[in-house]
């Protein structure tokens, strides 16, 4: 028996401490305030611990565990992963623990990061594998906890990985691994670039390793990464690889290229979301699933809200909820898609450097509606350059 400190009752700690406790470990629950989940969980925990993180009593707690699973939203400079990392506490979060919890012969897993697509390429990866007959689920950043998930009876779990959950990670090594895009994001997390891009590499620990040659630091990484390697991109196939030829998604690994299906096919619209259905045909015809498979699963593919869907078009305006691009790399791909545009931005920045991305997008904006709490940032560059569309 291990005893474990949960740090974070939220959806994934949550079932942490149910999975653990059910399979016969200890677990004390820790959160910085009271909350009904927490009382929830107090029937099943050893302790429960809460308050201030630098507390004597929360220190004394995780002295009394092996082995501390932290909410990924925390970051290393916190203060309960110095604690834990000071008392030789290994810590790491909560899709790692799956990974050490699954069972011999669990389904292997299909994982995804990047800055940008990450839940649009897992899901048309789910629905390629369903489309096959393939039972799985798209997992990890969305949907049920991985804790829970590993011990049903999958052929695959297709997974979503933040950067946040892969540096918390340490022995997680899925048997495919792709990695998007590469941009500035979580700097105020991760402490600085080079951190951010080393945290997503860590998708790359397993046999089979896909990246996208378009992205100049993912093809230079994928270069150096373990296991084989596949690449896609937007241009021709290179042999070896996938890419668009004559207006056709084609699999190009072996021999003549396969075609798998036309890219006017492919839903939300964007070159940016045809480098997603790439990826996902990638690792599906890496996990083996056939060319009609990879076809109906992406013709088929029921896009996920607030990502480049059209809302409505009144007097010859179209209406666009992008609300997932959440980072400037995200909402470069957005709005790269038009010729006139009219902006409302605004959020967090996260410690990334906005201007790039206005200057990419100055000479089609028609005008902009600033929210949040960074929108003089925001207000600043568009001065710069874009003067007079505020």
């Amino acid at each position: 028996m291990t005893r474990y400190l949960v740090a974070g009752t939220g959806i994934a700690g949550a079932e942490s401490v149910r999975v653990l406790t059910r399979i016969g470990h200890e677990v004390v629950v820790y959160d910085q305030a009271e909350s009904p989940r927490l009382a929830e969980l107090e029937p099943l925990a050893a302790a429960v611990v809460t308050g201030d993180p630098t507390a004597s009593a929360v220190t004394d707690a995780i002295a009394s565990v092996d082995e501390v699973v932290l909410s990924p939203g925390i970051p290393p400079h916190h203060a309960l992963a110095r604690t834990a990392e000071r008392l030789n506490r290994p810590v790491y979060s909560e899709p790692e623990l799956a990974w050490r919890l699954r069972p011999t012969g669990a389904a292997p897993w299909l994982a995804v990061t990047g800055t940008n697509g990450k839940t649009t390429t897992v899901t048309m990866l789910a629905a390629i594998l369903s489309a096959a007959g393939l039972r799985t689920e798209a997992l990890g950043n969305i949907g049920r906890a991985l804790v829970d998930a590993v011990f049903d009876d999958y052929d695959a779990l297709v997974v979503e990985l933040s950067s946040q959950q892969l540096h918390w990670s340490q022995t997680l090594a899925p048997q495919f691994g792709a990695l998007l895009n590469l941009a500035d994001d979580h700097l105020s997390w991760h402490g600085d670039a080079h951190s951010y891009m080393h945290a997503k590499t860590a998708i790359w620990r397993g046999a089979v390793n896909i990246g996208n040659l378009d992205d100049p630091q993912v093809a230079k990484l994928l270069s150096a990464a373990p296991g084989r390697h596949l690449g896609f991109t937007l241009g021709p196939a290179s042999p070896g690889g996938f890419g668009v030829t004559d207006g056709v998604i084609v699999d190009h690994r072996d021999g003549e290229p396969v075609p798998l299906i036309e890219v006017d096919r492919i839903r939300p619209p964007g070159r940016h979301h045809v480098a997603n259905a790439l990826a996902a045909a990638a690792m599906a015809r890496a996990f083996g699933v056939d060319a009609a498979a990879v076809a109906a699963g992406l013709a088929g593919y029921e896009p996920q809200p607030h990502r480049n869907v059209l809302i409505d078009t009144v007097d010859g305006v179209r209406y666009v909820d992008d609300s997932k691009g959440t980072n400037p790399h995200a909402a470069a791909a957005a709005l790269a898609s038009y010729d006139r545009i009219v902006w409302i931005a605004g959020g967090q920045l996260k410690g990334v450097d906005v201007d790039p991305l206005v200057a990419s997008a100055a000479d089609r904006l028609r005008g902009a509606v600033l929210l949040g709490v960074d929108r003089a940032e925001l207000a600043t560059s568009l001065s710069r350059h874009a003067p007079g569309y505020r």
